[in-house]
Formats: C-alpha cells, structure tokens, sequence
C-alpha cells in the first residue's frame, strides 16, 4: 500500500469526540467499547510483543493499575499481534517479571481499531501501532491523546496524573496548573466580566494572585 494511501486512510479522532467504537477479540475474550460504559478507560496501544521497551511499559502499567482501578478506570492495551502472540508474551512478563498482567489486550491484526483511532503513523511505521494513549472518559468521550515514538517509553505517572486531572475537573470545575499533583491548588476560571473581575480579590476561601489566575483547594 502506497503511503499516501495510508495517510488517507489513517482517521484522527480529536479531543472531545465519542470515542470511536469498536468489538475486538483480545487476550481475555471479546471485548467491545461498550463494555466499559461508566468506567473511564485507558486505552493504549504499543507497537510489538516481546519488544524491550513495550515490555517495560506493560510492567509499568500493570503497577499503576491498582490505583487506576480505584479511580473507576481501566486498562486495554492494543498492537496488531495475535491473541497467541499476547498470551505468550504476558506468560514471558509474568514468568521474568513477576508480573501478573491483569488487563486485557486486543489483537488487532486487520488493523481495525488502530486505523479508527490513527494509532498507525505511516512516517514511523507502516506496519507497527504507534504509542498511544487515549483517555476515554465514563460516557465514552475522548477527553485526552498523548502520542510517544516508537524510541520512547511512556512516563506511567503521568498517565495516572492526567487521570486524576480530569477526574477533579469534572467533580470540582476547575483546571490544573503545570505540575499538578493530587492535593495540590486547582486553578478557578477567569471572571467573565469586569463586574466579575473586581470582586474575584474579595472571594472567599480564593488564593488571589491576579484577577486572571487564582487558586483554591478541591
């Protein structure tokens, strides 16, 4: 297939789109998008079994599960090797590692789901997923994309800061700073008006920096 071609095929869901849905054999089952309906959803995708880096990332991920698990959200994992492949590389992590991967990975070897969710990048790989995460929030509306190359391992806590990011957005209606960790000062949005401006400095339980930017505990 020409690269052009592919560049055409290749779909690029944006922020704020339904996550594109999808019926997938995987390392647990059949698993489809719906079956994740009132969960948030990590869904990942890495370019090869038994790879060193990828290896190390599914270490990494299955370390953070747990708390991700505590935060209603899980994991799903993605390349377009074959169930057998799967099974046979997380039975290697677990016997190397002493890793028991609990999540589930899909098999996308028609290329299905990668294609919907342009995890394939024709410049890197024409052959290989790329590194992706998306974030799927509990009604199923992407809320994050995060792309890494093929060279570059995933950072796990930042996935599991962003997480938590969007979770305090969505409970308490604010955004989160550079750096932001859990506990610390959320960002309140800017007054709307210059009534709204003069009187932000005067709001109680607000640390007021300018009447652009204050901060308040979630």
């Amino acid at each position: 297939m020409e690269q052009t071609e592919m560049n055409h095929q290749v779909q690029m869901p944006r922020i704020g789109d339904d996550a594109p849905t999808f019926n997938a054999a995987t390392s647990q089952g059949n698993i489809s998008l719906e079956d994740y309906k009132g969960k948030w959803l990590v869904l990942f995708s890495h370019p090869s079994d038994f790879t060193p880096v990828c290896t190390t990332e599914f270490v990494g991920l299955q370390e953070i599960y747990p708390e991700l698990k505590e935060m209603n959200t899980e994991l799903l994992g993605l390349s377009v090797d074959s169930v057998p492949s799967h099974i046979a590389w997380i039975r290697s992590i677990e016997e190397n590692f002493n890793t028991n991967i609990e999540f589930p990975v899909i098999a996308d070897l028609d290329k299905q789901v990668a294609m919907k969710y342009g995890m394939i990048m024709p410049g890197e790989s024409q052959v290989e997923t790329s590194r992706a995460v998306f974030v799927i929030d509990d009604k199923q509306k992407i809320r994050s994309i995060i792309y890494y190359p093929l060279t570059t391992g995933r950072n796990m806590q930042e996935i599991l800061r962003l997480v938590k990011a969007l979770q305090t957005t969505d409970e308490h209606g604010v955004s989160t700073p550079a750096d932001w960790q859990e506990g610390d000062k959320a960002v309140v949005s800017p007054p709307k008006s210059q009534e709204e401006a003069a009187k932000r400095a005067e709001e109680e339980g607000i640390e007021y920096i300018d009447w652009y930017i204050s901060k308040k505990d979630v």
